[in-house]
Order: structure tokens, then C-alpha cells, then sequence
């Protein structure tokens, strides 16, 4: 991190970033988006008129406000007025839809909901009237905000150690919890983010997840402390924004695994041309990384990636670092910062401590379990440190699949299959089993073109990986798609789980009944 970039970093208060960044380079752009520009000066002259016009309508520190809008200029720009006036913030997902908002809204006692109208063919405005929300009103593409003289304004926030922020986790087998965020949290987060992956004032960045996400705030931090813009995209999907990236000469991009994937799949199309010739990064986190996708990215695309650890609870915990080892780049999820403390718990639990880490849930009974004796968040990771300080995570632990008696770590599974030429991506589960407890499930996407993989196929090609007899799927499952979420392309296991709980295998050798060779086949050690 250079001078500039260190001294921000210990910005109090998200608007004191905005505003030192603001009075270094006032007009250099932040955000580029379609033909639209906004410099850091106008982000902290329009954000000013914006939290004018909220304190007009009522906001006032501490007033709380959802928001669930799209990847926007506007969307940003609401967000640093909220940050002016020292209201607390719900982000709500713009995916989301009645049962997930109500309860964001009825637990964070939202007083104000800004909505986009109808977006991509759904009408917010009226699920927030279906809901009862209050203070509802429209923040749509064009700059519909509240405006207002910025001289009725209190002084901004002084201190950034206040919870502010309400990020919701994505709910996938309950409600959603509310994680509370400070603005020193998440400057701490992006300043991670920063540090590690060693970008420039030359560089140009993307966002093509929601804004709303904690990966929000991290990345615009990274901005404001380097000092060089982003291009955001409302809808992402390839090959349709090759051309905006191509056209503002983006050099880092990325986001999670599956984003990673699908740029691989667009260079595939044109081995040998650059898919986007200006890239010269891709980064990201937020999923499992099997090491096949970094050599695949870095062989075929002729770009580096690296890739983090981080949590809706903790923003960035750990990125590997563009000059590290390839070993460390392929296998490892990089080195915490400086300020992060990672301690592996007995049982192999990640546990985090540091000012990245938030302060709780809004739920007291989800604080109360949520931090050992010690003050460290129990993440449910798995994992451990190597000698020279990297994070290797082998699982979460409701991700480990119990064998009659024996611990199978579902991601060393995952790793290998997906270095199978006829694995796209592959995600393994626990289905429930009379006999064994859980039986070992792989479920694959494949490529275009790839014939149909078959359990005996899939079995023999770990055989002859290495991986041990009792670990060896029982079952195969191969699917069009893998479920994922909107945010981050994260595989959702549960949804995968209740496809196939209970569920009879089909007849044949692409799944279901013990295989030759699979470990229902055969017992080679007690208690397999």
C-alpha cells in the first residue's frame, strides 16, 4: 500500500474518506457506467445535496434506512449521503423478494426504504406497499434522489465506531441474519482488499455483483483509497459485457469462482486473442477456488489471479497477493493483514479477531454464540496456516460428510473432480443413508461438448488421483446447472441436498447404486 493509500486507510469515518479522497483528486472518475461519469468531487458534492435532501424528508443520524437497489451510480451515491448524515444503513439485495425483505425490514425497523420501481420486470415499489413499509421512496437510474441545499446539514459523523451498517447473510436454509457493521470495519476490509492486491491510480476496476452486497463497500473503499475508478454493471452476463469492459480498458476484474469460470468459458471461444485485452487481473473470493481454475486462468488467459477468504461478518480476512509463490496462489486463500488474527480452534475451526471483524447480530441470542471466550468470531470454516502464514480452508463444518464414523471433507472431493476434463464444476454433499449415516454425493455441471461422466468413470479418475477408497462418491448426479445464488454465484448445497434426499438413484452407471469400485463395494479398513 503506498503512503497516500496507508494515510486513508485510517480515515475515521467512511465520509472522511470520501472527502480526503475527494480534495487529493477531485477530478479523476470513480464510477463509470453506459456513457456516465462521476469524479470523486462529484460523488461528495451530489452525495452532500442528496443527504441535504434525506434530512428534508426526516433522516437524521442514527434514522435507520433500507435500500435494496441495483448496481448504479445512484445506488452509490445514496449510500455515501446515508454515510454524511450518520444513518444506519440496511442494504438489502435487489433479488430479494417478499419474504426475505419483509424480514429485513420488520427486524431492522427500517423507518425509510428507497427502491428502484420496477426493475428487470418487477415492481419494488409495490412489494414495499405489500409489506407495509415506511418512507418509501423511488431512487431510479437518472439520478432520482432527494436533493437539497447541503447548508442545512448537521456536522458529519465523528467517530466510525458506532454500528451503522445492517448486512443481511444470503438466509439459504433459515432467515437471514443481520450483521452489524461500523464504518471502521469495513475501511479496515477494503483496506485488506487494497493492500494485497497491489493496484495502482492507473488501474480500472469493475463491479459486476450487487452493490448491495458486503463486497459493496469493500471495493469502493479500494477506490477511494487508490484512487481509480470501477465500471459497474446493473445485469452482468457474458459475452454481453465483454464490450464495456473492452471499451473502458478494465484491468482487474473477477469477483468469485463462478465469475472466474465464466470468463474462462468466453477465452475458450478464441484460444490465443485476449478476451479483454487491457486485463491484466483477475481477483476475487467468497467461494472455494479449486487450484485447476488458477492454472487454467493463468495458462489460458495469460492474467494473474488471486484469490481471498472473506464473510458477510468479516468483509476481507485473508487475499493472496499478485507476486506470491504459485504453489501459495493455486492452494492457499492468501495472508491475513496486518490487525487480523486468525486462530485455528481445536477441530480445525477458523476463528477471527480483529477491526474487520463486526461487532455481532442484531438477533442478542446469535451475538451471544457467535464469539469464543476470547473475543474470536467462530467463522464454521475449516482450515489451517501454513508455515509461511497462508490460509488453507478444507471445509466448513456443516460441510463434512460423516461415513459410517469417518470425517469426508466435501471440497477435497470438489478439488479433484474439477480438474476432470468433463467437469465444469463440481459440488459434493452428504445425503442421508440408513446404513452408512450420510453417502458421499458428487453432483457435476460439464462443459459444452463433454460426453456424459459416469459414477465408474468418476470413480476410477479419483482412484487414480490418490484420494482414499472410503472417500469415493456412491453417487453421481449430472446436471445442466448447479443452483446458485444471485450475489456472488455461491452453489447452494441445501438446494442440491433436497433435490436428492430420498430421492432413488436412476438406473445405469451415471448414478445411484453401488459401483464397482465405489467404497459401498468394498471395506478396507474397519469401519469404512
Amino acid at each position: 500500500m503506498n503512503a497516500t493509500a496507508h494515510e486513508l486507510s485510517t480515515s475515521r469515518t467512511l465520509w472522511d474518506l470520501v472527502a480526503r479522497r475527494a480534495g487529493l483528486t477531485p477530478d479523476r472518475p470513480v464510477f463509470l457506467q453506459g456513457d456516465r461519469t462521476l469524479t470523486f468531487g462529484g460523488l461528495r458534492a451530489r452525495a452532500e445535496r442528496v443527504a441535504a435532501g434525506l434530512y428534508g424528508m426526516g433522516v437524521r443520524p442514527g434514522t435507520v434506512v433500507a435500500w435494496q437497489l441495483p448496481t448504479r451510480i445512484e445506488t452509490a451515491v445514496l449510500s455515501f449521503a446515508l454515510a454524511r448524515l450518520g444513518a444506519v444503513q440496511s442494504p438489502v439485495i435487489p433479488f430479494y423478494r417478499d419474504r426475505e425483505v419483509g424480514f429485513a425490514l420488520r427486524e431492522s425497523r427500517a423507518e425509510f426504504f428507497a427502491v428502484p420501481g420496477v426493475w428487470r420486470g418487477f415492481d419494488h415499489t409495490e412489494m414495499a406497499r405489500r409489506l407495509g413499509a415506511k418512507g418509501i421512496f423511488e431512487a431510479y437510474d437518472g439520478d432520482g434522489l432527494p436533493d437539497g441545499d447541503p447548508a442545512v446539514l448537521p456536522a458529519p459523523p465523528a467517530e466510525g465506531t458506532s454500528v451503522r451498517w445492517i448486512y443481511w447473510t444470503s438466509g439459504t436454509t433459515s432467515d437471514p441474519k443481520g450483521v452489524l457493521h461500523t464504518d471502521r470495519s469495513l475501511i479496515a476490509g477494503g483496506s485488506c482488499l487494497a493492500h494485497a492486491l497491489r493496484l495502482t491510480a492507473d488501474d480500472v476496476g469493475s463491479m459486476a455483483f450487487p452493490y448491495a452486497h458486503i463486497a459493496g463497500p469493500d471495493y469502493t473503499v479500494m477506490l477511494l483509497l487508490y484512487g481509480f475508478p470501477a465500471v459497474m454493471f446493473e445485469q452482468f452476463a457474458l459475452p454481453d459485457a465483454l464490450p464495456e469492459y473492452r471499451r473502458h480498458g478494465v484491468t482487474v476484474a473477477g469477483g468469485s469462482t463462478a465469475f472466474y469460470s465464466m470468463f474462462l468459458a468466453e477465452q475458450r471461444k478464441q484460444p490465443g486473442a485476449p478476451v479483454i485485452p487491457s486485463l491484466r487481473l483477475l481477483a476475487g473470493g467468497g467461494a472455494p477456488k479449486p487450484p485447476e481454475v488458477y492454472h487454467a486462468v493463468v495458462r489460458e488467459m495469460g492474467v494473474q489471479l488471486t484469490h481471498g477468504y472473506g464473510m458477510t461478518e468479516v468483509p476481507m480476512i485473508t487475499m493472496g497477493a499478485p507476486d506470491d509463490t504459485v504453489e501459495n496462489l493455486a492452494t492457499t486463500e492468501g495472508r491475513p493483514p496486518e490487525g487480523m488474527e486468525i486462530r485455528i480452534a481445536d477441530g480445525g475451526e477458523v476463528r477471527l479477531r480483529g477491526e474487520a471483524v463486526c461487532q455481532g447480530y442484531l438477533d442478542p441470542a446469535q451475538s451471544a454464540t457467535a464469539f469464543d471466550e476470547d473475543g474470536f468470531l467462530r467463522t464454521g470454516d475449516l482450515g489451517r496456516v501454513t508455515a509461511t502464514g497462508h490460509l488453507v480452508l478444507t471445509g466448513r463444518l456443516k460441510d463434512v460428510i460423516i461415513r459410517k464414523g469417518e470425517n469426508i471433507s466435501a471440497k477435497e472431493i470438489e478439488d479433484l473432480l474439477a480438474a476432470h476434463p468433463a467437469v465444469a464444476e463440481a459440488a459434493v454433499v452428504g445425503l442421508p443413508d440408513p446404513e452408512r449415516g450420510e453417502l458421499v454425493c458428487a453432483v457435476v455441471e460439464q462443459p459444452p461438448g463433454a460426453a456424459v461422466l459416469t459414477l465408474p468413470e468418476a470413480v476410477s479418475y479419483l482412484r487414480a488421483e490418490g484420494l482414499s477408497v472410503h472417500k469415493l462418491p456412491e453417487r453421481l448426479e449430472v446436471v445442466d446447472a448447479l443452483p446458485r445464488n444471485e450475489t456472488l454465484r455461491k452453489v447452494l448445497k441445501y438446494k442440491l441436498r433436497e433435490r436428492f434426499s430420498g430421492t432413488p438413484a436412476p438406473e445405469g452407471p451415471a448414478a445411484g447404486s453401488p459401483a464397482a469400485g465405489s467404497p459401498a463395494a468394498e471395506s478396507p479398513t474397519p469401519g469404512s
